[in-house]
């Protein structure tokens, strides 16, 4: 029976290795954490066993990609995106030949950590001393994130919050370095990946520089452009004062130029811009005050442009001459352009002959302002060219149109020319008119047609704007209205001249009237036994009143040495002695006749002026007597230059 128990158990041992060999208890595979979802970062732990049965007592085959490792536990620490995978466990009892069995396959999809953005408010670089930026730490998926803030090469925070923003209020000197974040939360994910790194450079508050668009005086009627230079300029907003640094006054045209289209004697004065950025604003320090000057006096030198327009066509050839009233030896051409600022035609944009810069083929680039420079630094005014890629372009003139003349405006096209030449014309946006023949005539321009205008073709499309400018009359140098002035006043000064001069010698002539009487009587009775007239008194006065106008004549002459004035003629020089007994006469004074001097034809000649000489209007002062030069128009003094002569017939 022991035998047969013993025969028994041993039966049943085999049995159940036998079991173990054909599978019988199927091996499980457990992951830690849990799935669905593994973050890069993360130790993942894979276990391999069967129910019930010693660990020890078994061997494992992972299998992971056919490749093969051994242990009952799989560790992958700090898993990354790549060790994605599928995963399955075999299991072999160490005591027979057989193995339990394999388990099920299992995928591990390893999901990267959520990315964290840092970005800076305001976005330009370098920020300025006193400016201030604000750091943000964005994490678009999941919520409940705290933030921290990583500066230079240090791994620890230097701050920690909730908010995801990170404020520095007044950058200076040390907050230069280099920033970025990350967020950390109490659940899975517990972190998001660093964010990437931004450089912040603070340099001292800048200072802009204002120039103008031409040297010298600017000529009224004409546009001048001011420029407010900056090395950074991304996101600056510009101000604009004249005659006082004044926030309260100042003009805002937010751009770095700020154009005057028409210039008159009240735009003459000191300017400054300075430029904001951000909210609240942070300003530069003002620029250097820049003058203007104002003269209504042409500069010896223009610049033409053939063909003469202010648009053109790309790849079309141009030609800018500086010519004037004299020589135009010595005189450059320059422009003003975004890309180069300024520049001279000999710096590679075009080539120079004499005082002519030709360009062969044009393109955008070309687009700026051009001006006529001497070597003294004399400026012509500027003219504004676009060179534009469009099928169409406005012909309007290159200089300031008179007030009272006419315009007419055209719209161009490249080849082939449309057959239908009907184009809309607009100024300052708005449509003025639609013109079949393609040409828009303004028969009597005004300072009210000053604008942008542009026209604009069904097919071809529209061209740039171009300004125009309307040059009034009073702004234009009168020459006859200051001849004129001038000859009346040399004409009333000359008869306030000899005024005075009656007036001086009226006394003296009464004097030795008197005397004359007095002798008369007190010889008469010799006299008239003799038979004689008392004619020595008469003589005496005669001789007085030559030397009295010569006087007058020669004071004249000093005041006004080139006055010429009506000839002085003495006619009727008689005395008569109606009562030789009483002493009493009648003397016949000369008689003053003023006769205007024609002054002999000679050659018109051109007459070149200083830039800061302007005319005035000569007003009279009746009850003084004296000449006040005022300016009629701005009530500026002006300076007279004029010459006049002197001369009797």
């Amino acid at each position: 029976m022991e035998f047969r128990s013993l025969s028994v158990i041993l039966l049943l041992v085999s049995l159940v290795r036998a079991g173990h060999a054909q599978g019988y208890y199927k091996p499980v595979l457990t992951v830690q954490p849990l799935r669905p979802q593994i973050f890069t970062g993360e130790t993942v732990t894979l276990t391999c066993y069967i129910p019930g049965e010693r660990l020890t007592d078994w061997m494992y085959q992972w299998i992971r990609d056919n490749t093969e490792f051994h242990n009952s536990n799989y560790y992958i620490r700090k898993i990354k995106v790549d060790q994605s995978s599928k995963y399955r466990c075999c299991c072999y009892y160490k005591h027979s030949q057989g193995y339990s069995g394999c388990t099920d396959e299992v995928t591990l999809t390893v999901t990267a950590l959520p990315t964290a953005t840092l970005t800076v408010d305001p976005t330009w670089s370098p920020v300025f001393t006193g400016e201030s930026v604000t750091l943000k730490c964005e994490i678009q998926s999941y919520s409940n994130w705290r933030y921290q803030w990583y500066k230079g090469s240090s791994r620890t925070a230097v701050s920690q919050s909730q908010t995801n923003t990170f404020t520095i209020r007044s950058a200076a000197d040390q907050d230069q370095d280099q920033y970025w974040c990350r967020g950390e939360r109490d659940y899975r994910p517990s972190s998001s990946q660093f964010s990437n790194r931004v450089g912040l450079s603070v340099n001292e508050k800048p200072k802009p520089e204002l120039t103008s668009s031409h040297k010298g005086a600017a000529l009224i009627g004409n546009p001048v452009v001011l420029y407010c230079e900056l090395d950074q300029s991304a996101g600056w907003r510009f101000y604009w004062s004249k005659h006082t640094q004044s926030p309260e006054n100042e003009t805002k045209p937010e751009t770095h130029s700020y154009t005057i289209s028409s210039v008159s004697v009240s735009d003459g004065g000191q300017y400054w811009c300075r430029a904001g950025r951000g909210t609240p604003v942070y300003y530069t320090h003002y620029s250097d005050a820049l003058w203007i000057n104002t003269t209504d006096v042409s500069p010896p030198v223009s610049l033409m442009v053939s063909p003469s327009r202010t648009q053109h066509f790309s790849a079309d050839s141009l030609s800018l001459s500086c010519e004037g009233q004299s020589d135009s030896t010595g005189w450059r051409v320059r422009r003003y352009t975004h890309s180069q600022k300024v520049s001279n035609c000999s710096s590679g944009w075009g080539s120079v002959t004499g005082s002519t810069c030709s360009i062969s083929s044009l393109s955008t680039s070309h687009t700026g302002l051009y001006w006529c420079e001497s070597e003294s630094g004399e400026s012509s005014n500027p003219v504004n060219i676009t060179v534009t890629n469009n099928n169409g372009i406005l012909d309007s003139p290159v200089h300031p149109i008179m007030e009272g003349d006419p315009l007419t405006l055209h719209c161009l096209y490249r080849d082939p020319k449309p057959t239908n030449l009907t184009a809309e014309f607009y100024k300052d946006g708005s449509l003025l008119q639609t013109q079949t023949t393609g040409e828009m005539t303004i028969r009597t321009v005004s300072k009210s047609d000053e604008g942008l205008y542009h026209c604009k073709h069904p097919e071809r499309g529209e061209s740039p704007q171009s300004g125009i400018s309307v040059r009034t009359a009073e702004s234009a140098p009168d020459l006859v209205i200051v001849v004129v002035g001038v000859s009346f006043a040399g004409l009333f000064i000359i008869l306030l001249i000899l005024l005075w001069c009656y007036r001086t010698h009226k006394g003296h002539l009464e004097n030795i009237n008197q005397m004359s009487v007095q002798n008369q009587r007190e010889s008469g009775a010799e006299d008239s036994q003799s038979g004689h007239l008392p004619v020595q008194a008469d003589v005496h006065v005669y001789d007085t009143m030559q030397r009295a106008g010569k006087r007058c004549k020669s004071e004249a002459a000093d005041e006004l040495s080139d006055v010429t004035y009506s000839q002085v003629l003495r006619k009727n020089k008689k005395l008569k002695n109606k009562d030789a007994d009483t002493g009493s006469m009648e003397v016949t004074y000369a008689e003053i006749e003023l006769k205007t001097k024609k002054k002999p034809k000679k050659k018109q000649e051109m007459i070149s002026v200083n830039a800061d000489t302007v005319y005035s209007e000569v007003k009279q002062n009746t009850n003084e007597g004296d000449v006040t030069g005022l300016d009629s128009t701005h009530g500026f003094n002006r300076k007279l230059n004029n010459k006049f002569q002197v001369q009797e017939e």
